[in-house]
């Protein structure tokens, strides 16, 4: 074996032995979710005396709704949030690429720079602000912002695509009698697909694990969300560490599954953004 394949098998060893650490916790937590209670101080990865009982049990919970109901809560509040940021953000990407009003740059930067703002420095005067419209303990205001603009994130993801759409598309538009919202939805919308394929994604994703918010705003134990049931496993008096290893599982699937099934459109979205951009 020559000296470079030497090297080439060391590094190889090194990323299996790194892969292996860092997959083991996962590897784990699977087969930590079959286990019994007595078990679960073990680290071995097979469970000895393998059990659904952690699945069963947490899905039924004793709140007196089922797992099935929080679920639903969270991907309602998905959905709307979804259509929120794909509706609004192209569109205020638009208009920030292509319409000219005055102090264009100017609101553009400002945009950029909440991009700098950490969430907790708005917090209080959005608390304020929806207490004040007795919005407290509902999904509006977990979900009205995102059509909005659908954050700034978006829109400068979006405004760096449709700046290297040519310009003569829209021109070309214009003189077959077309206003600024048919360019929009005509020639840019359909152009933009795949940037929003990704906007989607990132959407529901942040919103599934958007913890912080959705403890803020909502009270009730029957608009609670994913994230919030599984926080009920631990305000127990004892905790049922089984059953919630079992529902977070569960609770991370729909995002593995909408990554899996979009990641082309993902990574396309990502690639083509950051190439025209």
């Amino acid at each position: 074996m020559t000296r470079l394949g030497k090297i080439n098998l060391g590094f190889n060893i090194i990323l299996i032995i790194m892969s292996a650490i860092m997959v083991f916790p996962i590897i784990w937590w699977v087969g930590a979710t079959f286990k019994p209670m007595h078990e679960l101080a073990s680290l071995s990865v097979i469970p000895a005396n393998p059990t659904l009982d952690n699945y069963i049990s947490g899905w039924s919970m004793s709140s007196g709704f089922t797992f099935a109901h929080f679920f639903r809560n969270s991907l309602m509040i998905g959905l709307l949030i979804i259509t929120g940021a794909v509706l609004s953000s192209g569109f205020v990407a638009f208009g920030f690429a292509r319409v000219k009003f005055p102090l264009r740059n100017f609101w553009f930067s400002v945009m950029l720079l909440t991009l700098m703002l950490p969430s907790q420095v708005t917090v209080v005067s959005q608390f304020i602000f929806f207490s004040n419209l007795n919005l407290l303990d509902s999904y509006i205001p977990l979900t009205v912002p995102s059509f909005f603009g659908g954050g700034a994130f978006f829109i400068f993801l979006l405004v760096q695509f449709i700046r290297s759409v040519p310009r003569e598309l829209d021109e070309a538009a214009t003189i077959d009698g077309a206003g600024i919202f048919r360019i929009y939805w005509q020639v840019i919308f359909p152009l933009i697909k795949t940037p929003l394929v990704t906007v989607a994604i990132f959407a529901f994703i942040w919103s599934w694990d958007d913890f912080y918010s959705q403890i803020l705003y909502i009270s009730s134990v029957g608009k609670f969300t994913v994230g919030l049931a599984l926080r009920m496993f631990i305000d127990q008096a004892e905790v049922q560490w089984g059953r919630l290893l079992a529902m977070a599982l569960l609770s991370i699937m729909p995002s593995v599954l909408l990554f899996f099934f979009a990641q082309k459109e993902f990574v396309a979205g990502i690639a083509t953004t950051g190439i025209k951009g």
